[in-house]
This record gives C-alpha cells, sequence and structure tokens, in this order.
C-alpha cells in the first residue's frame, strides 16, 4: 500500500512539475530523433539547455542557488561525456543532451543519471549485438580496446577509440540510453532509492 502511495505521488509530482515535463518531453524527443536519423536537433539541446538554466534559476528559492545548480549540472552532464566524444566513441549530440539534461537536475543528480545512462547503454549494446547476431564480435572489440587502451596507457599514448567499420557491430544511438538512464535517475531519487 505504501509503495502504490509513493506511485500516485511521484505521478501527481511529474504532472505539474513545468521542469520534469519539459525534460520528459525533451528527452523523448532527441530519443525518437536518434532512433530515426542518428541525429539529435541543437535547437533540442540548446533550448531545452537555455530553458532549464532560466527556469531553474528563477524557480529556486534563491537565483544564486538555482544558477549553480543548474550550471553545475550541465558541466558535469558535459564533462562526463567528452571524453567518449574526443575518442570517437560518442557523438557530439549526445555529449549535449547529457549536458543539457544535467541542467535540469543539477550537477549530483547528473552523475547519477550518466551511471544510469552507461547501464543502459551496455544493456542496449548486448540487446543490440544479439540482436544482430554478432555478439561475437562486440565482445572482440571490448577486449581489443580494453587491452589497446592498456597499453596506450602504459606507453603514454593517446587511445583511439575507432574501431573499424568491417569489425564494428553498428551504430548505436545512444540519445535512448541517455533518455533512458536519467529519466530512470529522477524516478528513482523521486522515490528516494537514490
Amino acid at each position: 500500500m505504501q509503495e502504490l502511495d509513493a506511485v500516485l505521488e511521484l505521478l501527481a509530482m511529474l504532472a505539474t512539475d513545468v521542469r520534469m515535463l519539459a525534460l520528459f518531453a525533451l528527452l523523448g524527443v532527441a530519443a525518437v530523433s536518434d532512433w530515426r536519423s542518428y541525429r539529435i536537433p541543437n535547437w533540442l539541446t540548446f533550448g531545452g539547455a537555455l530553458f532549464a538554466l532560466i527556469y531553474g534559476t528563477l524557480a529556486a528559492r534563491t537565483p544564486t542557488a538555482g544558477a549553480m545548480s543548474a550550471f553545475g549540472g550541465l558541466g558535469v552532464g558535459f564533462a562526463a561525456m567528452l571524453p567518449f566524444y574526443v575518442l570517437g566513441l560518442m557523438g557530439a549530440g549526445d555529449v549535449k543532451l547529457m549536458a543539457m539534461a544535467g541542467a535540469f537536475i543539477g550537477p549530483q543528480q547528473t552523475l547519477m543519471a550518466v551511471l544510469f545512462t552507461f547501464i543502459a547503454g551496455g544493456v542496449a549494446a548486448l540487446v543490440f549485438a544479439i540482436h544482430r547476431r554478432r555478439l561475437a564480435h562486440m565482445l572482440a572489440n571490448v577486449k581489443t580496446a580494453a587491452q589497446g587502451m592498456a597499453i596506450s596507457s602504459m606507453a603514454g599514448i593517446r587511445p583511439t577509440g575507432h574501431v573499424h567499420m568491417s569489425q564494428s557491430v553498428g551504430k548505436l544511438p545512444y540519445g535512448i540510453c541517455i533518455a533512458a538512464g536519467t529519466v530512470v535517475e529522477v524516478l528513482a531519487h523521486q522515490l528516494g532509492y537514490v
């Protein structure tokens, strides 16, 4: 009974929280766009981040605290994903989407959302590889990448994350994973699990 009350309270909160409604809508549009075209539009990420920064600043108890939370979340989301973009493992739209989501939820929740996103990405990659019957290829790629990164770090050389197209399992629309990880984190946070 307490769990049902908690879920009903969560749904009521989500229905009345403009910020979370906007975040979930933007994440949904980004996921669909990434699924269809492997692109996340700049208008969505920049517009969403601008909304989150303004709303977060104006709706907080003090504008300074609201601005610090929004800018902090944006920075954490950007910084957490940027290395994967630099290595060629992730697109720029994915980095911008995580930064936008961070602006909505603040720095502490963004760290957890990144963790949940990586878990969602790992599960999605496994499902994708199994569906395409290329799990052995994927596992071989992971082994090769891990060995290459270890050797590169010992030699002091910048590792590359590029996999030759003939060895690639395929392209994963990571915006879906970011959306799923962020939504799960927000719901888990509201229910008191994280």
